[in-house]
């Protein structure tokens, strides 16, 4: 029992310390226990935070505010279908007047600037040399003559050969052949007017030597003119013989018209257009050939064409688009454009009156997107 007191004491001793020091500590571990805890309500809130986040789709937009753009409800006119291009004028008949062959001008039988009529002579080459044996052939033609009527008559009496005959009428006819070879080559020593017109500037005077490379003067005809241009291939097949143009020339203060009466039967491969010729009267002589015109070719009249300001055409790498509004949001639709005019373009295919185009704000649009209309009028 004795030996009992001792261990008693301490162990008693040792108890009183653990509670002394486990109440000196419960102050400081209880907040952190609730800390731990939190409210049942702030715990549930957090939980729910961290489902939605979970829940949200990578990649998925947030929710934005409708973007504010102007639009214009598309509207049906009448309108005529057109295509613009540049064109050249040539005359309807003109030609640089060189000569046949060899010779020294004799002659020089016009005026610059002058009109001239089919058949009029305006140069003449030396032909000496060919007179002469013009003028020889005609001598041996006559003797030949007297030689075939002699044996012709001595034929009939039986006195002469069939044969002798043959002969004289053969040499009658080279003749006649040599005759008209030299004439043939004493026209070539003139140059006339093919047809009428009016004769440019000479390049050769009285003594100069030319041959049938020499530029000697050019003549055009005014009284009508050509108009070659060319229109891109998608137009191809809505021209038509006979179709009107209307074109401006540098300088010029009126429009001009004429007709299509042709076009070339292929498309160039190198520039991918058809090429057209129009002809335009032009009895006044304004017009010159060689003159820059701007052409505007008539395709059709349409009673119903679709046309939309040129701002609302967002062009692509292979297609057209537009931007219409359908049910609060921005759809975009592919388009065929047609003419383009100043401000307008004619939309061929993809819209339809009464849908609504979207005409501001397009850098920012994307498909789908909610959109809110502060301005809207009629095409």
């Amino acid at each position: 029992m004795i030996a009992l007191k001792p261990l008693i004491k301490t162990t008693l001793w040792t108890l009183t310390v653990l509670v002394v020091v486990s109440a000196l500590a419960a102050p400081k571990v209880m907040p952190m226990l609730r800390s731990t805890e939190g409210p049942q309500g702030e715990s549930a809130a957090k939980a729910e935070s961290g489902n939605a986040e979970s829940k949200r789709k990578p990649g998925a937009p947030r929710d934005r505010a409708p973007l504010r753009v102007s639009a214009i409800v598309v509207q049906t006119t009448p309108f005529a279908e057109s295509v613009t291009s540049t064109g050249t004028l040539i005359a309807e008949e003109g030609v640089e007047l060189q000569a046949e062959t060899n010779g020294k001008v004799v002659s020089i039988g016009f005026t610059e600037g002058a009109r001239v009529k089919k058949g009029d002579l305006l140069v003449r080459l030396n032909d000496a040399d060919l007179i002469a044996t013009h003028a020889r052939a005609k001598f041996r033609k006559e003797l030949a003559m007297l030689r075939e009527k002699r044996l012709a008559q001595l034929l009939k009496q039986g006195v002469a050969r069939q044969e002798e005959y043959d002969t004289a009428l053969n040499e009658l006819n080279i003749q006649d052949a040599e005759i008209e070879l030299t004439e043939a080559q004493i026209a070539k020593t003139e140059i006339r007017a093919p047809f009428d017109g009016v004769v440019g500037l000479r390049y050769v005077s009285e003594g100069s030597f030319v041959n049938a490379a020499t530029r000697i003067a050019t003549l055009q005809r005014l009284d009508r003119l050509k108009v070659d241009f060319a229109i891109p291939e998608k137009y191809a097949g809505r021209v038509r013989v006979g179709a009107p143009i209307v074109f401006t020339i540098a300088g010029g203060e009126r429009d001009f018209g004429g007709q299509i009466y042709a076009f070339d039967p292929r498309i160039d491969t190198a520039t991918r257009t058809l090429v057209i010729r129009a002809i335009c009267p032009n009895p006044d002589g304004r017009l010159l050939p060689g003159a820059f015109a701007s052409v505007q070719v008539i395709l059709g009249q349409l009673k119903e064409a679709v046309l939309i300001p040129a701002v609302a055409v967002v062009p692509g790498l292979n297609e057209k688009n537009v931007f219409v509004v359908k049910d609060g949001k921005a759809e975009r639709r592919a388009v065929e454009t047609g003419t383009r005019l100043e401000s307008t373009v004619h939309i061929l295919s993809g819209l339809a009156a009464g849908e609504t185009v979207i005409t501001s704000g397009l850098q920012q649009l994307r498909a789908g997107q909610s959109v809110s209309i502060i301005g809207e009028k009629a095409t």
